[in-house]
């Protein structure tokens, strides 16, 4: 019988490049019907295969879920249907709803729908660590690393949010997720029932799955859910941890998560048991493989002659256009074009409204003495790629250090409409794109 563990490990998470002796997990083991056979919550990894081995359980497939927070989610606008041009367009695709270097980045593609394909992007360090700690487990293979909000059951037209803790994870129809803390999941909800100007007001489904103490503990925030004539908010009780509910809803398909193992972090499998089997058929497919490749070499020699000569017209054609620029090449002129057709544009880049929500958020829990900043209102305009923040502090000193955290990360900020009060000052944070 098959089996999958969602593993799902716990905070504080091992330093980069350390040993994660230590490192505690939340896991749930499922059989092939879906139903849970052992779970557990704040056990090693010692602990865990230590189960799988009294089971006397081989081949497991490991499902490694890591905070939602650590992976953003992209929409990459592509008319390409061949996959090696996918590939190819998907930097220059998501690169602007991005706020870092594209290339220090892992991107991985999901399914298609009617805005683009859904994208998932991750630091390549953070990437790495998460890939070392999933891999070579006693008695499990890992099949796949999801963000952990990814894995909520889609609600249709709607939001699907699950308490977790201090933390909330959200997740739309649409395949976008997002982790927040839970202190900020009414400034989120009034955002979510304020339609755009050209939309026809309709009501929102909202799913809100919890245990009873988490529904208690954040009765006020989700009162405010409710009270939005807007949101049509359904209370779901979990009797267990969060994690076998996204365990539940990625086994039956209730969710569409984009798997993060792909390209540079692809698994291998081996199957070096049947390797004896199949010899006569793999000396066949070699000598036809060489066949091929020489073939294909042949091929190759003429193609990249033809794109020598390609790359030699196109940057005479540009040194005629600009004949100041000594630093672009054949290697980089795409990229200085598509740039400077960027600059070109009216309107300024759209990282969309949970980038921009994820980094302010961000900023504003970096920042020092968060507890004297408040948020009054929070307005998205999705024609401006613009997120407008009324916002009120002890001091200018803290709206302008959100508005400095915000341009560090290579986003426009600026501060507007500032009121100097005898207890503060408060303004207007714009943010967008950059």
């Amino acid at each position: 019988m098959s089996y999958r563990l969602y593993v799902r490990p716990i905070a504080p998470f091992p330093a980069p490049g350390a040993e994660p002796v230590e490192q505690l997990y939340n896991w749930a083991l499922l059989d092939a019907s879906g139903d849970s056979q052992a779970h557990g919550g704040g056990d090693t990894r010692d602990a865990i295969e230590q189960t799988l081995a009294q089971n006397d359980l081989e081949g497991v497939r490991l499902i490694g879920l890591i905070p939602g927070e650590d992976a953003l989610f992209c929409v990459a606008d592509i008319p390409a249907k061949q996959s090696r041009f996918i590939q190819q367009a998907l930097p220059f695709a998501v690169e602007e709803q991005i706020a870092q270097d594209i290339e220090s980045v892992h991107l991985a593609i999901g399914s298609h729908s009617a805005a683009g394909y859904r994208v998932a992007a991750i630091d390549h360090q953070q990437m790495g660590q998460w890939l070392r700690l999933f891999s070579d487990w006693e008695s499990a293979r890992l099949e796949a690393i999801y963000p952990d909000a990814a894995l909520l059951p889609v609600t249709d037209g709607g939001w699907s949010i699950c308490l977790d803790g201090d933390n909330v994870m959200l997740a739309s129809d649409q395949g976008e997720w997002l982790s927040v803390q839970s202190r900020n999941l009414a400034m989120f909800a009034q955002t979510l029932a304020a339609p755009p100007s050209e939309d026809v007001v309709a009501e929102v489904p909202v799913t809100l799955f919890g245990t009873d103490a988490e529904f208690e503990h954040l009765q006020s925030d989700i009162s405010v859910l409710k009270a939005s004539p807007r949101l049509a908010v359904a209370e779901k009780t979990l009797e267990l941890i969060p994690l076998e509910l996204l365990a539940h809803a990625h086994h039956h398909h209730l969710c569409h998560p984009i798997n993060l193992c792909q390209g540079t972090y692809s698994l291998k499998r081996e199957s070096s048991g049947l390797f004896g089997v199949w010899k006569p058929l793999i000396a066949v497919a070699s000598l036809w493989f060489v066949i091929q490749v020489a073939v294909e070499v042949g091929f190759g020699y003429y193609h990249t002659q033809q794109a020598e000569q390609a790359r030699a017209q196109a940057m005479e054609i540009y040194r005629n256009a600009f004949p100041g620029d000594t630093r672009t090449h054949a290697g980089n002129v795409r990229r200085v074009v598509q740039g400077q057709l960027n600059q070109l544009q009216e309107s300024g880049t759209d990282a969309g409204f949970i980038a921009l929500m994820k980094y302010t958020g961000s900023e504003y829990s970096n920042l020092s003495g968060a507890g004297s900043v408040v948020f009054n209102s929070v307005n998205y305009s999705q024609s401006r790629g613009e997120l407008v923040v009324d916002v009120r502090a002890d001091s200018y000193d803290k709206l302008s250090a959100l508005r400095t955290g915000l341009s560090g990360k290579g986003l426009e900020a600026q501060i507007g409409s500032v009121v100097n009060e005898p207890d503060g000052a408060r303004g207007r944070l714009t943010v967008s794109g950059g």
